[in-house]
């Protein structure tokens, strides 16, 4: 079985893994960090979403051979540690989660559309965070909380 030496969070991690494997399943079952979520497993959903050199990337589908060399960034990884990144903060202030499993993704697809425009209008945000699926509907707070994190919302 093949090693691939990876940089995740600013660490570096070697692990065995078949080529083909799923970033998703290095991450959680060979490194420990759950906090990037299965979903549907075929790219359509986004809660597996992390970011490869800054890009938002569907880790269930992204073959663990394909991210050796890439910065790869988990949610774990999304702000340094004991801080909040300011997506986090504005989710936790707006009260954007219902059953939260889809947060982990939607987090990072914020986070990755801030640092590329950092005062979307809610046409870039919609059209970003439309890949992010979310089955308690909660795309207005998600909304809110994206312009908030941006320092337009109160």
């Amino acid at each position: 079985m093949p090693s691939y030496t990876l940089d995740i969070n600013g660490k570096q991690h070697t692990v065995d893994a078949p080529a083909d494997m799923p970033l998703l399943w290095v991450l959680r079952d060979k490194l420990g960090l759950t906090g990037t979520k299965f979903g549907c497993g075929v790219g359509e959903c986004l809660a597996c979403a992390v970011h490869l050199d800054g890009e938002v990337a569907f880790s269930c589908s992204y073959p663990v051979s394909a991210a050796q060399g890439k910065k790869i960034t988990t949610i774990e990884g999304v702000a340094p540690a004991g801080t909040l990144h300011p997506v986090q903060e504005a989710w936790i202030e707006v009260d954007v989660p219902q059953c939260g499993y889809c947060q982990s993704g939607q987090i990072m697809a914020a986070a990755a559309l801030l640092a590329k425009t950092p005062h979307p209008t809610d046409a870039e945000i919609d059209r970003t965070m439309s890949a992010n699926l979310c089955r308690c509907g909660t795309y207005n707070r998600i909304r809110h909380a994206i312009h908030r994190a941006a320092g337009e919302a109160s």
